[in-house]
């Protein structure tokens, strides 16, 4: 795996720390597969990866994933219940429509469920609102007029979102640079990673 890959996207390692070894993976919005076939090599899981874009389908065959071809909101509603460990969302909740649909279906396909998101919170976007423009960065480098992203939250927005739907947090990881934050972590991290399940 090329280790650009990693450095560039610190929650990979964060979302393995979770995964045991030969676990069950649902990767929804693959991309290219490359977080796929980093749990492939890191952790040996097994599993698909649901994406709609033909360039992203065909790098992810090229990484040796296996992938369904599918709107990842309506692409798992033939998977049974509980038919996987992890059902993972990856830098891909903001660029999702119907949230709380998808929410839903990831605690009943999956046993468990991770998810990764730009911090909308985090003080530089702030800071970017309070000066009059959405914000760019590196983890949300879309101007204001080419972003996929349609639902942007906080860390307390996604909490809430979760308390709502009767979905219990196992565990947060909010990280700056590649760094944990632990203090006043929805004003200084820049990213977030949840593990979370359905409540019993």
């Amino acid at each position: 795996m090329n280790t650009s890959i990693i450095q560039s996207r610190p929650d990979f390692a964060a979302i393995a720390a979770w995964i045991p070894q030969g676990s069950s993976v649902l990767d929804l919005g693959c991309g290219d597969g490359s977080l796929l076939r980093y749990l492939r090599e890191t952790r040996q899981v097994r599993g698909y990866g649901v994406e709609i874009s033909d360039a992203n389908i065909a790098a992810s065959i090229a990484n040796g994933v296996n992938v369904i071809q599918s709107d990842l909101e309506s692409g798992i509603a033939d998977f049974e219940n509980q038919s996987f460990d992890f059902v993972i969302l990856s830098q891909t909740l903001q660029a999702t429509r119907h949230t709380e649909a998808l929410m839903k279906e990831i605690v009943r396909v999956g046993r468990e469920g991770i998810i990764s998101f730009p911090n909308f919170g985090y003080w530089k976007n702030r800071l970017q609102v309070m000066l009059g423009n959405m914000p760019v960065s590196d983890e949300l480098p879309y101007q204001w007029y080419d972003t996929p992203n349609v639902h942007l939250c906080t860390l307390d927005d996604f909490e809430i979102l979760c308390d709502h739907q009767k979905i219990l947090i196992l565990g947060r990881h909010v990280m700056t640079n590649g760094s944990e934050v632990h203090m006043l972590p929805n004003l200084l991290g820049s990213t977030a990673v949840y593990r979370f399940r359905r409540e019993a």
